[in-house]
């Protein structure tokens, strides 16, 4: 799909959005629940977050596809650029790998209002080399560069999911990657608080950790200098939950019973644009 051919002057609101963007990254701590359409992203935005950022795998999910590089970068494209449009708050995109292209990719990703995005360093379940995945950064950034966008390249770092484990192999990793032009570093997979408190200190960038169950809480994280968090497909995974509850005890039980967001009030947070 070729991407829109940008209008000059949403380029230069694009690029307020994406000051905005990175300006909040330097404190206080900047919390991110995770949306996946543009509903969960307004209501995400109500409750008083200052951005929105996606979740790849509630994404997918709700369109139909499991998690792991099965979205094809058009739906994805057209997914953001709904969420784009539902908010008011600058959006950072959980893009995965980049999808074939990269600089395609960002240049439609710009296009459709995203001003951040996370780029992972693995595929297919394995780590991938280090310096390949600095090239491919560097891409994103000097295409964000030629459209006139300061774009927020967070470099998610994988080795807790896929590689040793090591603290000082995520930190070799780090320097490559913001070497090569990124912005901000992510580090899913971490909760042991000494851990994330050497990362904090050795990163030369705003540290993003993944939040969930066993995680230190926000305002620990903060202390522990993190910069940002974020919590994946959690909210997600909680939302579909109440899917498979309700649905089961409805079918089962045939009592119906279970807390929502109003009709009358999402109908409210959606008329924005309609």
């Amino acid at each position: 799909m070729a991407a829109p051919i940008p209008n000059p002057e949403d380029s230069v609101s694009r690029q307020d959005n994406a000051k905005t963007f990175r300006d909040l990254h330097t404190g206080p701590i900047l919390v991110l629940p995770n949306a996946w359409d543009a509903a969960s992203a307004r209501l995400v935005e109500h409750a008083g977050a200052k951005a929105v950022a996606t979740t790849s795998a509630g994404m997918a999910w709700s369109l139909g596809v499991p998690d792991g590089g099965h979205l094809d970068r058009a739906t994805a494209i057209a997914a953001l650029a709904r969420i784009t449009g539902a908010v008011t708050v600058p959006v950072t995109a959980d893009i995965e790998g980049g999808y074939d292209d990269l600089a395609e990719t960002v240049t439609q990703l710009l296009a459709a209002g995203v001003v951040g995005v996370n780029i992972e360093d693995s595929a297919a379940a394995r780590l991938l080399d280090v310096d390949d995945h600095a090239a491919r950064l560097a891409i994103v950034r000097d295409t964000a560069a030629e459209a006139g966008v300061d774009l927020f390249v967070n470099a998610r770092i994988d080795v807790h999911f896929f590689g040793d484990g090591q603290l000082s192999t995520t930190l070799r990793r780090a320097e490559a990657y913001l070497a090569a032009g990124a912005d901000g570093i992510f580090v899913p997979g971490v909760a042991d608080p000494d851990a994330i408190a050497t990362l904090a200190k050795e990163i030369d960038a705003p540290l993003n950790i993944m939040a969930g169950t066993g995680s230190p809480t926000v305002a620990e994280l903060a202390d522990l200098g993190v910069a940002r968090v974020s919590v994946g497909q959690g909210i997600a995974e909680a939302a579909y939950a109440v899917v498979r509850d309700s649905a089961t005890r409805l079918l089962t039980t045939g009592a119906y019973q279970v807390g929502g967001v109003d009709y009358g009030q999402m109908n409210e947070l959606l008329s924005r644009g309609a």
